[in-house]
């Protein structure tokens, strides 16, 4: 014979329907009583009520709620029982004819009874979640976001989320606050995201360098008593007399080495001094002001220079080879912006300038390669549109002081000033670097746009059309209103990836490419007429 069943949610009840007898007022008492679960009492009783002509062994439906419990009463004894998922529902005998079913977790499993008469009893559980549950999270999600319409809907084991946010952030929230109830998918909609803003960056680099160089010394050289004598203390060339003999007699040629000196020479007494009193003032004046704009989040970057070769010898199989490999130099400027929540401007920026060195070049080979002067900035910094940072200054002011003296006689006072040579280098640098990142909007349309002058006047077009395609007042307005007020969430994450660059871990600072330098080889037959081709030997045929 089929079981009763009961539901429950305490012992004082339970008790109640023990006390009344299986009919029609013990289940309307069992539902006044269970009124957050009619509907489990009154399915579970009406599948279970025996139709005419029933076998045993026949399938009934049974639900319960997470947290709650079932009751099934047998008029006979019960042998034992079997559940097809523990995780889900927990089987206990209260007594030789009850069993307590206990909801644990939302899904769906069988239950078998086996009767002391040989009758079995099958049932199918669904054990929904809780509604308490599910009406908790519907609450939460209306007060953070009382302006949105989100519906949250639990079917098999499974909530499916709906509605329409602002942003991707907003869905994010709304995803964690149902991800309490179990799995969760995500069928929201976003607001069309407005246009995101553009930063631009303005870096003013200004260097002024200065120097002063001061040369003071003096050669002596006779050529007294038939020979050459000479006083140097090697700092500055002295100057070399060459003698020889022609038709007119004997004659000497003097050689410096030195284009700007002081010339002096007494012929009665055969002395000739050569003085060096120079003062050199050399002054560089560099301001360099990059601008680039980017979009919000993504990088950008600016160069303004070129690539200068210079060779270098292969080792390995290749030993003694020579490859011209390229450098940049000039004006580099990479950075990245962020508007941070507050509104302020977060950068990540690196501004380089550089510049050929000829005075510190190096011959290689014959060939004359320069050095690089660069001045680099690496930083990250955070102010708001329109304010200025100096990312960095510098200082530098160097004195240098070479003394060459001839010892002994270069120590006596006064006399010995003839016998000194002096070199006196004063440097002084000084260096700015300023940025301005400012939030821009396009120039609208019809505005002039920032023009560059130029001295010296074009030839006239040829053409009078204009080189570019025609506007709107010939092709007509562009529509610009989106097909819809919203869009799915995973197509603006689509969005936010489609045409960002890739990751740059590390800003390069000059780029290697390998060039194979041409060994110039004679021709095998100098002179118009071609050399022979060599013919493929012939392995068979005619000879």
């Amino acid at each position: 014979m089929p079981a009763n069943i009961h539901s429950r949610c305490g012992v004082p009840a339970m008790l109640l329907l023990f006390s009344l007898p299986w009919c029609g007022l013990a289940q309307n008492a069992a539902t006044a009583l269970f009124q957050n679960e009619p509907s489990v009492l009154n399915q579970a009783a009406q599948s279970q009520s025996p139709a005419p002509g029933q076998t045993p062994g026949t399938t009934g439906r049974l639900t319960v709620t997470v947290g709650k419990s079932l009751i099934i009463d047998s008029p006979v004894n019960i042998q034992r029982v079997s559940v097809a998922n523990g995780e889900l529902v927990e089987a206990v005998a209260v007594n030789p004819r009850e069993v307590l079913i206990n909801g644990k977790g939302p899904g769906e499993t069988s239950l078998v009874v086996w009767q002391q008469n040989g009758n079995r009893l099958l049932y199918d559980l669904a054990i929904r979640p809780s509604p308490a549950k599910l009406e908790a999270v519907r609450q939460q999600i209306s007060r953070e976001f009382p302006d949105d319409n989100i519906d949250v809907t639990f079917e098999n084991d499974t909530a499916f989320v709906r509605g329409t946010v602002k942003d991707g952030i907003a869905a994010d929230r709304v995803m964690a606050i149902v991800a309490t109830v179990g799995k969760a998918i995500n069928l929201l909609r976003v607001d069309l995201p407005p246009v995101e803003a553009q930063i631009l960056l303005r870096v003013r680099f200004a260097s002024v360098d200065r120097n002063v160089e001061t040369d003071l010394g003096l050669n002596l050289v006779s050529t007294a008593f038939n020979q050459v004598t000479g006083v140097s203390t090697q700092q500055f060339g002295a100057p070399q007399i060459n003698s020889g003999s022609t038709n007119f007699g004997q004659t000497s040629a003097t050689v410096t080495s030195q284009a700007l000196n002081i010339f002096l020479f007494r012929p009665d007494i055969n002395l000739l001094s050569t003085i060096k009193a120079l003062q050199a003032r050399n002054a560089l004046e560099m301001l360099a002001e990059p601008n680039v704009m980017a979009i919000d989040g993504k990088p950008a970057s600016f160069v303004a220079g070129g690539e200068f070769p210079f060779p270098t010898v292969q080792g390995g199989a290749n030993v003694g080879a020579v490859t011209i490999q390229f450098r940049e130099f000039g004006v580099r400027l990479n950075f990245l912006p962020n508007i941070t929540p507050r509104g302020t401007i977060r950068l990540q920026v690196a501004p380089e300038v550089s510049s050929l060195d000829y005075a510190n070049a190096i011959n290689i080979q014959g060939f004359n390669v320069p050095a690089l002067t660069t001045r680099r900035v690496n930083t990250e910094v955070e102010l708001e549109s329109g304010q200025s940072f100096v990312i960095g200054g510098l200082l530098d002011s160097t004195t240098t002081k070479n003394l060459n003296k001839i010892p002994g006689i270069g120590d006596i006072p006064v006399l010995g000033k003839l016998f000194q040579s002096t070199t006196l280098i004063k440097s002084n640098s000084e260096l700015l670097v300023i940025i301005t990142p400012e939030v821009v909007r396009p120039i609208p349309a019809g505005k002039p746009v920032p023009e560059l002058k130029y001295p010296i006047p074009f030839l006239p077009p040829n053409s009078n059309t204009e080189m570019r395609q025609p506007g709107i007042s010939q092709t007509g307005p562009v529509p610009v209103k989106p097909a819809a007020d919203s869009i799915r969430i995973e197509e603006l994450a689509q969005d936010k990836v489609r045409g960002q660059a890739p990751q740059n871990p590390a800003m390069p600072q000059f780029q290697l490419v390998p060039v194979p330098v041409p060994q110039a080889v004679p021709p095998p037959n100098p002179g118009l007429t071609a050399p022979p081709v060599p013919q493929a030997p012939n392995s068979g045929g005619a000879r």
